[in-house]
């Protein structure tokens, strides 16, 4: 705030009361919340784009890029790829219709450090759907 950066200090203010209200409800992953907050950028800035209206659409994305300047780096693709594979191995998925054992195992073995669409791709491409 003494650096009068009102946006980042406006974008806390929000990430903050969305851990307290987590919390209260009995739940302390604050990286899912924070996850959950980023997505919501995304998502936000995505469909002002597609509305046309860029002019909202940015600050979106700069307050998706603060969030995550607070998790964890995510996977590599090549990271990715080798957890999805062990998932494969250790559930004995066979093809496309095992696609949710994979995923199950996967996103908990990537432990919310990999999107659940690249997740899904990845395990799409090793199923070969």
């Amino acid at each position: 705030m003494k650096a009068g950066e009102k946006q980042r200090a406006s974008a806390l203010r929000l990430v903050l009361s969305e851990l307290q209200k987590d919390q209260k409800e009995g739940s302390d992953d604050a990286l899912a919340v924070l996850r959950r907050e980023r997505k919501r950028r995304i998502e936000a800035a995505d469909q002002f784009d597609a509305a046309g209206r860029d002019d909202l659409a940015g600050p979106e994305r700069e307050e998706a890029e603060m969030i995550s300047a607070y998790l964890p780096a995510e996977l590599s693709d090549a990271e990715l790829e080798e957890i999805v594979s062990r998932a494969v191995t250790s559930t004995g998925a066979s093809g496309p219709a095992d696609i949710g054992l994979v995923m199950r195992a996967a996103m908990e073995e990537a432990g919310g450090r990999a999107d659940g669409k690249r997740v899904n791709a990845a395990a799409r491409g090793a199923l070969g759907a």
